[in-house]
């Protein structure tokens, strides 16, 4: 994939204009998911039940991003700023909640919110974003869009602590190519390997 992209108005227009999915029956759906969560940090790990960071969305906007805590308390001061696959500070139920993708459903509230929306390349802290703007092609491009639940990086396997240029690379082709058809295939692909395929990351 090449790092030099010119986007057209049309295709960021095109991303914004599209119609919203409705809310309502995402959190209706996702409610029992909300209980599980809840139950499973509560029983294994003491500390508040929600993750919440700023981070830099479309235009450069910094939000608030809300998540299932994975992580033990103040994971933040005993350890490195960046999770790896086998952090001991994540959780019992935190491994469950990552794997399955489940720490990720309060965002909806984010979308609801209009800082998200549910799939587009994952936001990044405000630290990061001026390090990685630096030393990755074509890495600001990104925020031309708004931030996603979920994005074409993570479901070909490129999240957390991967190679960072892959993923940068996957959000760009997700802008360049985007469609409705797109955003529907990564949301189940995020499903399927979430919660059948057993070799998903």
């Amino acid at each position: 994939m090449t790092n030099n992209h010119n986007y057209s108005g049309f295709t960021i227009k095109k991303k914004k204009r599209i119609k919203k999915i409705p809310l309502f029956p995402l959190w209706l759906a996702s409610f029992p998911f909300f209980i599980i969560a809840i139950f499973l940090i509560k029983l294994t790990s003491p500390g508040p039940i929600l993750f919440i960071q700023d981070r830099v969305g479309r235009n450069n906007s910094i939000f608030r991003l809300y998540k299932f805590r994975s992580m033990v308390k103040n994971a933040d001061r005993i350890g490195t700023s960046v999770t790896t696959g086998n952090d001991p500070r994540i959780t019992k139920a935190g491994r469950i909640l990552r794997k399955t993708k489940l720490d990720e459903l309060p965002q909806l509230w984010n979308v609801l919110k209009g800082d998200m929306s549910i799939v587009g390349p994952r936001p990044e802290r405000t630290v990061f974003v001026e390090q990685f703007k630096n030393e990755i092609p074509g890495y600001m491009q990104k925020h031309m869009v708004k931030a996603g639940i979920t994005g074409w990086a993570q479901i070909n396997g490129w999240r957390g602590d991967t190679d960072l240029q892959k993923r940068i690379d996957c959000d760009l082709y997700y802008i360049d190519n985007w469609s409705l058809w797109l955003d529907i295939k990564i949301i189940f692909l995020t499903i399927f390997k979430g919660f059948i395929n057993k070799n998903a990351c």
